[in-house]
């Protein structure tokens, strides 16, 4: 009997080693955004502001205000929450969250207490682990998801305003959720699509997923919306996102075919244009696309031998 283990890529490892480093370096990194705020109006009563971290969407109701992500720390939130003020007098009263990251949540301490925080329930499972660590700048445990998204697909209004919100699956995270104000006809995407990065980033320590991500923003492009707010950079029409559905479909195939036929990562890469590794220290080491499907294609490579080992004693 052949071990299991000697049928197992040795790169594995590596990759999941460069997984845990991405992520530490994530946070690291996320606690010095200094990028400056700039509040931008895309509809009438709707804005996004960027600066300190991930993008964050405002819509402004009847009576209330509704905000969607709420930056990297503490500072950061208190920032959001002023140049709201500067918009309107209307209190903020909701919170959605398209996924978990630190750069999205983080800013939520200096949100009021009792405010209403709409998420994907694995987004929650995801932030609590931090929080029992005491992990730095997270949120307080009062200021973790309290109103959770389940399904698919949820419809609610609040103050007046309609609201979408989709989960396809396991893509960027495991609790990723996309936004869409039908009305207006604007989506806000998290970092199902991050504009300023050259392609999707997939957070394995999160569950996250190449295929899922792949299902996930053909089922953003299909929204029927104008303009679609990334989770970093700047805004992109339904024809970006196909551009970059097509690459992402057209690299992951090119990997696993390669994969298919015995390459190393270290042979793959080259095969497909990843770029040469950032410098240590120039900023967070995120595993790439190509580390994240040649992993994937180890994991799926273990699960069918663990479900072969009876046979082949």
């Amino acid at each position: 009997m052949i071990p299991l283990r000697s049928l197992l890529r040795p790169n594995v490892a590596l990759v999941l080693a460069l997984s845990l480093f991405g992520f530490l370096a994530m946070a690291a990194g996320q606690m010095q955004q200094t990028a400056p705020f700039v509040t931008h109006s895309l509809k009438p009563n709707v804005y996004w502001v960027e600066g300190g971290g991930g993008n964050s969407g405002v819509i402004v109701g009847a009576n209330e205000v509704v905000v969607v992500d709420a930056k990297t720390t503490p500072a950061g939130g208190k920032e959001l929450l002023d140049a709201i003020a500067k918009i309107t007098p209307k209190p903020v009263t909701t919170v959605i969250l398209t996924h978990s990251d630190g750069d999205h949540v983080n800013g939520l301490a200096a949100f009021p207490s009792g405010i209403k925080v709409i998420a994907h329930e694995n987004n929650k499972k995801e932030q609590e682990p931090a929080l029992a660590k005491g992990g730095r700048g997270a949120p307080p445990a009062d200021h973790l998801p309290n109103q959770l998204v389940t399904g698919n697909k949820e419809s609610l209004r609040v103050g007046g305003i309609s609201l979408e919100l989709y989960h396809w699956g396991q893509a960027h995270t495991s609790g990723d959720l996309v936004v869409l104000l039908p009305q207006q006809r604007v989506v806000f995407t998290g970092d199902i699509i991050a504009a300023n990065r050259p392609e999707p980033l997939i957070h394995l320590e999160k569950n996250g997923s190449s295929e899922g991500w792949i299902q996930t923003a053909k089922g953003v492009a299909a929204l029927d919306a104008d303009v679609f707010i990334p989770g970093h950079g700047a805004p992109q029409a339904k024809t970006d996102i196909d551009a970059r559905i097509s690459k992402t479909e057209a690299k992951r195939a090119k990997i696993l075919e390669l994969i298919s036929q015995g390459k190393t990562l270290e042979e793959i890469k080259p095969a497909v244009g990843d770029p040469a590794p950032t410098p240590s220290g120039a900023g967070p080491n995120f595993p790439t696309f190509t580390e994240v499907v040649y992993e994937e294609s180890g994991k799926k490579i273990a699960i069918r031998l663990l479900h072969l080992a009876p046979t082949l004693n």
